[in-house]
């Protein structure tokens, strides 16, 4: 448990679960405590945020995760960390291309214009989005609205 600024953040562990917790005042063992979820974008992943707690609080399983990342884009979250880590480090879009797809697949002639180029700009661009905020959308599934 930790206070900051806005209030008391704590980490509670049922099971093999850590919930996440925020009170604007100190905590108190054996008080009562409500869920208050604000009408916002953020309303369906609080509430499953909170059923979950109410389950494992009460000896039940606290039920699925809220969301998971499929394989593919996982693969590409992965080859995006991969591909930034490399520019960041001064390889080249050729030599991270090489890393990625293999030497093999490069062209010697017409690099500049082979697609394998542009499929390595793509993940550099996406890594480099994460890093100014962009992360944040991981946390969330993709919203059917937008």
């Amino acid at each position: 448990m930790r206070r900051t600024v806005d209030g008391w953040h704590a980490v509670l562990r049922l099971g093999a679960v850590d919930h996440r917790i925020w009170c604007k005042e100190p905590p108190v063992i054996g008080a009562r405590y409500a869920v208050e979820l604000p009408f916002d974008g953020d309303l369906e992943a609080r509430t499953h945020a909170a059923r979950r707690l109410w389950r494992a609080m009460n000896g039940r399983a606290p039920g699925p995760a809220f969301h998971t990342l499929s394989t593919h884009r996982r693969e590409r979250l992965s080859a995006a960390i991969r591909a930034l880590n490399a520019h960041r480090a001064g390889g080249s879009y050729r030599t991270i291309t090489e890393a990625l797809f293999g030497e093999k697949r490069i062209p010697d002639r017409a690099w500049k214009t082979h697609g394998l180029r542009s499929r390595t700009i793509r993940p550099v661009q996406s890594g480099l989005a994460f890093v100014r905020g962009g992360y944040r959308k991981l946390l969330q599934p993709g919203r059917r609205d937008e």
